[in-house]
């Protein structure tokens, strides 16, 4: 994907990159809040990864699901999304989902077969990688099975937004520039407004009060 650009000179190559970064962005956060979302990926487009791109592709792929290769063919394990699809018995969207990153996996092998010898190796030198201070110091065997309960509980009762979190938590190593893939939840609960978003923090405050006095009261009780 980025063999073209790496055609250019350093400072061109982080320009346009940068440019890509931010074009997910603002489709994640529409434009009265991308204001909101520079500051919260600052670490993550400072750090040029591709978190925002996988957010914007699991977006898209609950409407073109061969979007999903994107994600299987990068980080590999935020792919734990599709169960989405698999609790939902939405066999059709899975299938193309798995096709279509099959069908480049076919293809790039048979142009780059070195390239392919070397990426296990490479997934597990990054799946491996210690604590360092700009990442969550959980490994990845404890958080894959929260990742799955989550999005398995949405699939269940219809929020599209658990995918992103469980993706999110299933990075292979979680950067704290990782955490702006949450801005994916905003399309997904159609946030795009200050005032929505609001609204947004408003409910989710509201609601954990509910959850907290519910839990006192059990616990007096």
């Amino acid at each position: 994907m980025l063999q073209p650009i790496r055609l250019l000179p350093w400072e061109g190559f982080i320009a346009v990159w940068t440019a890509i970064l931010l074009a997910a962005l603002a489709f994640l956060t529409g434009p009265r809040l991308l204001a909101v979302g520079i500051i919260f990926a600052a670490m993550e487009l400072a750090g040029g990864n591709i978190e925002l791109l996988l957010a914007a592709a699991i977006v898209v792929g609950f409407r073109y699901p061969s979007a999903w290769a994107f994600v299987l063919l990068t980080k590999v394990t935020p792919g734990v999304g599709l169960l989405w699809f698999a609790v939902r018995r939405e066999w059709r969207a899975l299938g193309i989902a798995l096709g279509t990153t099959a069908a480049v996996v076919a293809i790039s092998a048979v142009v780059a077969p070195d390239a392919w010898l070397r990426w296990p190796g490479v997934l597990a030198g990054i799946a491996g990688r210690g604590g360092t201070w700009a990442a969550v110091p959980v490994p990845l065997l404890v958080r894959l099975p929260v990742a799955v309960a989550i999005i398995v509980w949405g699939a269940r009762t219809d929020r599209r937004w658990t995918v992103v979190v469980g993706g999110m938590l299933a990075l292979p190593a979680l950067w704290y520039g990782g955490f702006s893939m949450l801005l994916a939840v905003l399309p997904l609960v159609a946030v795009r407004t200050p005032a929505d978003l609001v609204e947004l923090i408003g409910t989710a405050r509201d609601r954990l009060a509910r959850v907290r006095r519910a839990g006192a009261s059990r616990a007096g009780g």
